[in-house]
Order: C-alpha cells, then sequence, then structure tokens
C-alpha cells in the first residue's frame, strides 16, 4: 500500500509515523511519505490515485481547499468543511473525504470531555468549523482576535453559535483552542480555562502546552489525542480495517518522532 502526506509544512509531521506503525501493526506492506507539496503536486497526486498508482493520500494545510476542488466527488463532511484531509480512489474516481469531525469527537469521547456542557471555540478558521460542526447540538459559543468572523464562520458551516469578545470564559464551558496558540508555549489569555470544565487543545508542540498544563485535574483532549484520532479515520478508509489506536498513540508519542 503506498500512501502519502501533502502540505507545507510536512517535514515536522508526525504522520508518517503513525500511519507506519499502523500498517506494521496489521501486516499490511506499505509506505506512507511526506511531501512538500503545493497546488501542482495536489493535482499529481490525485492522478496517481486514478491511475492506481497511489493507493491515499491526507492533506494538511494550506491544501485541504485544494483537494476538495481536486476531487472528482466529495463526502458530506468534506463538502459541508470546503476542505479535504484524505484523499482516496474508487472505480477510477478520486474522492475526497474529511476525518476531522469524527475525530474531535473521537477523541473528545475517548479522554472523557463532558458531553453535556456549553463548548466555547476559540479560532475562526477550518480547525473552529469543525469544532463547531462536531459539537453541534451543545450550547456554542465562539470567540476570534478578528471581530465578527466567528459569526460568519458560524454562518457558512451552518451552525448555530454565539459569538463573544475574544478574552472572555464561559464558566462551565468546554474550550476548544482551534488556534495555533501553544504550539510554541503561547498562552491563551489569562481567565479563559479558569472555570473550564474541560479543554481539547489542537495545538500541539515537542512539548505539553500551557494549556493542557493548566487543566490539571480537568478532562483534557490535547493535539496529539486529535491527530490520531484523525489518522484512525484515513487509515479504515482507505484499509477497510480497524485502526489500531494504541500502536498509533505511541507512535505520535515516541520521543524520536518529531
Amino acid at each position: 500500500m503506498r500512501l502519502a502526506l501533502l502540505g507545507d509544512p510536512v517535514l515536522h509531521s508526525r504522520s508518517p509515523a503513525i500511519h507506519e506503525a499502523a500498517l506494521a501493526a496489521c501486516g499490511i506492506g506499505g509506505t506512507y511519505e511526506a511531501r512538500l507539496s503545493g497546488p501542482a503536486e495536489v493535482r499529481e497526486a490525485c492522478e496517481e490515485i486514478r491511475a492506481g498508482l497511489l493507493d491515499g493520500a491526507n492533506v494538511t494545510m494550506p491544501l485541504k481547499a485544494v483537494a476538495l476542488a481536486e476531487s472528482d466527488r466529495a463526502s458530506d463532511p468534506a463538502g459541508r468543511l470546503g476542505a479535504v484531509n484524505t484523499l482516496f480512489g474508487s472505480l477510477g474516481s478520486v474522492v475526497g473525504d474529511n476525518t476531522d469531525i469524527s475525530g474531535i469527537n473521537h477523541a473528545w469521547l475517548r479522554r472523557g470531555v463532558p458531553d453535556d456542557a456549553p463548548v466555547l471555540v476559540l479560532g475562526a478558521g477550518g480547525a473552529a468549523a469543525a469544532a463547531l460542526v462536531a459539537r453541534e447540538g451543545s450550547p456554542l459559543f465562539i470567540s476570534s482576535r478578528r471581530p465578527g468572523a466567528g459569526s460568519a464562520l458560524a454562518s457558512v458551516v451552518g451552525v448555530a453559535a454565539v459569538e463573544i469578545p475574544w478574552r472572555r470564559p464561559v464558566d462551565g464551558a468546554v474550550v476548544v483552542n482551534a488556534t495555533p496558540l501553544g504550539m510554541h508555549g503561547e498562552t491563551l489569555p489569562a481567565g479563559l480555562l479558569k472555570n473550564a470544565v474541560g479543554l481539547l487543545d489542537m495545538a500541539y508542540g515537542p512539548a505539553v502546552t500551557p494549556s493542557v498544563a493548566e487543566m490539571v485535574g480537568r478532562p483534557v483532549a490535547d493535539g496529539l489525542d486529535l491527530l490520531v484520532a484523525q489518522a484512525a479515520g484515513s487509515f479504515e478508509i482507505w484499509t477497510g480495517r480497524t485502526a489500531p489506536i494504541a500502536v498509533m498513540e505511541s507512535a505520535a508519542r515516541s520521543p524520536g518522532t518529531p
């Protein structure tokens, strides 16, 4: 099985280690290659999938919208989010899918993040869009450093959410950090987590983020939980096999993984 990751940057990604460990655990011969890519490389990968030379690909920023445009058809989640993170072949065509929504919910439940609390989503990009759709049905609040961006995003994905000013907490809420804050040791605005009942921190880096550290004693799903859950969704699409979550998580958290 030949798989690839398309994006820029990709050399830091833990996805190759995660997927190669999963393939080995399931006894599936194959490779997973990180390809530094732009739009032209996404088109080339789609042609490889149509020709049967590539079995599938993950797509990361900033190429998820490009992957949607290059797909012959798209799943409902991909169409709703306007983004594809998983490509696979079907009868000579390229199908674009998105495992962000299912990944968020899987990580949420696996780590015991409260399922009946209001949710405060921080950010107004693609990650925030996936969080809004994933938690649709909960009381939703959204906060962005760009006034109006949160309301606009909620409208685009068709989810009811109340925009509140950046830095304003919502007591008793689960906070979803859908911003890059924390990847390089940055902190969220003071007080946002003080009375939070849970956290989904999409940011991850070489060390525990300050937000995760602040939540000691409260349920947290971190960025690697989400990465593994997203990867598991892709793996199952490509192979038709149940993803070996424990093996994939071990590979993601291995000290030797980039």
